[in-house]
């Protein structure tokens, strides 16, 4: 199945169409969640038409769509709807948890349905996955070329590799030079400090952030109850464990792990937003697409 049918519903991305994701700080060519660029009107590529609103300049204004429709309607160009955003992927081993949808799977259809978000906004949008090391990385651009390249980059995405998520954002910091939106799509199992002095870096060099923490429900709820061999699928080590003796604790530390990362990220400025995957992608998504708006 091509990639783009697998992972864009199209009921789906209808309802998604009607919400745009805004940034909420100032960004190259993007000023408070409005398409704006210090280059208006010098490009010649057309991108779109948009309808007219107060504080647009008359003199922009289609006067043969207006004979035609009878209602106020602007062209916009490139450069006017220029946000760049870069969609971090995490598929490192621990992502490839979960039977009959990975955490790796349900974060290719929250990247997949971002990407196409952002580019039917005319935006420019890119992508990096990542384990140890960084494994593709897909400069952001708004053409549909680009497009069709990061739906490719999902669609061969497996998990694998151990976890150096603190290193890697690092280096995808300083290989990120423009401002922009910078969307990390993880499970985030690594020492949280670390992690959040790499996401300020990102803060530092004035990019917006938006944090999706992708989890089983098992994770969390820890529901087993028979004797059982536990396997890391990142070094590879097995474990006998008895759930019922260590139920309490482990929920007390995953609580603990959870309640660190939603504390920081609030006291670092970073949307945060945990999502289990029993939690059908498009109603997490949409949901908080629709809660972002609210506070635009």
């Amino acid at each position: 199945m091509p990639a783009q049918k697998k992972y864009l519903n199209p009921e789906f991305l209808a309802r998604l169409a009607r919400l745009d994701l805004k940034a909420r700080l100032v960004v190259e060519g993007f000023l408070s969640g409005l398409h704006q660029s210090p280059y208006k009107g010098f490009s010649q590529e057309f991108a779109d038409y948009r309808q007219y609103m107060p504080g647009d300049e008359p003199k922009r204004i289609d006067w043969k769509v207006f004979g035609r429709s009878d209602r106020f309607y602007i062209k916009e160009y490139r450069e006017e709807t220029n946000l760049r955003a870069y969609i971090l992927l995490d598929i490192s081993g621990s992502m490839g948890f979960g039977d009959k949808l990975s955490k790796l799977e349900y974060a290719k259809y929250l990247s997949a349905s971002l990407a196409y978000m952002l580019f039917k906004q005319k935006d420019g949008v890119g992508i990096a996955t990542f384990d140890t090391v960084i494994r593709d990385f897909v400069p952001p651009s708004s053409r549909k070329i680009n497009f069709m390249h990061i739906l490719e980059v999902i669609e061969r995405a497996s998990s694998g590799g151990e976890t150096s998520l603190a290193n890697v954002l690092l280096q995808l910091a300083q290989k990120i030079k423009r401002r922009g939106l910078v969307i990390l799509i993880s499970d985030l199992f690594d020492e949280s400090a670390t992690v959040l002095r790499s996401l300020r870096s990102f803060r530092y060099r004035k990019h917006e952030i938006l944090v999706f923490q992708v989890l089983d429900p098992r994770e969390s709820r820890f529901s087993y109850s028979e004797l059982a061999v536990f396997f890391d699928l990142e070094n590879r080590e097995e474990m006998i464990i008895q759930p019922n003796v260590i139920r309490e604790s482990y929920k007390r530390s995953i609580a603990q792990f959870l309640e660190d990362y939603h504390r920081k990220m609030l006291e670092s400025y970073i949307d945060y937003e945990l999502l289990y995957t029993d939690t059908p992608y498009d109603k997490a998504l949409f949901s908080y697409l629709q809660k972002r708006s609210r506070l635009l």
